[in-house]
């Protein structure tokens, strides 16, 4: 199947959020999170924000917890003991991060996942903290490499030449 800058940025996302210290499960709804919230800024928010029911909440007075990661944040839910995050009102698990971004990559998966850590982990804690560093110096520079090179190792895995 084809790898596109979605999967390269929720992919990248969970392993800056792994690197530093988030539990795998957790990292993974911090990546998908990231990868809809940049998806749905690219397009100008258009029709609603992704974030409009937890605004809704917080409007009404509802108690909303936000999860900050170095200077970013987003919306999280602890459920049976995980941290999770949220986006338009939806729980993001390890099962979405599955069915939506490493379902994808068929049998590549785990070796896409080691080369993200190893590329995200070259990386001072400073520009992992930053949402703009880490959008501008990390994932943008090889966002379009990444996705061509994860497109043709999951591919190589079903034997499909492209």
């Amino acid at each position: 199947m084809v790898i596109g800058r979605f999967q390269v940025m929720a992919i990248l996302q969970a392993a800056r959020a792994f690197i530093l210290g988030m539990p795998e499960e957790s990292a993974k709804s911090w990546g998908l999170n990231r990868a809809i919230f940049y998806a749905a800024a690219k397009r100008g928010f258009k029709g609603t924000s992704p974030m409009t029911a937890e605004y809704q909440r917080a409007k009404i007075g509802e108690e909303i917890d936000v999860y900050r990661l170095g200077d970013e944040i987003a919306f999280k839910e602890v459920r049976e003991g995980k941290l999770y995050f949220t986006i338009g009102g939806k729980i993001l698990t390890e099962k979405d991060f599955y069915k939506q971004i490493e379902s994808r990559f068929g049998e590549s998966f785990h070796e896409a996942w080691k080369e993200a850590l190893k590329i995200v982990s070259m990386y001072d804690h400073a520009i992992l903290l930053s949402q703009r560093r880490f959008y501008e110096e990390v994932y943008k520079p090889m966002r379009d490499e990444l996705a061509k090179r994860w497109t043709e190792l999951s591919l190589k895995k079903l034997k499909i030449k492209i």
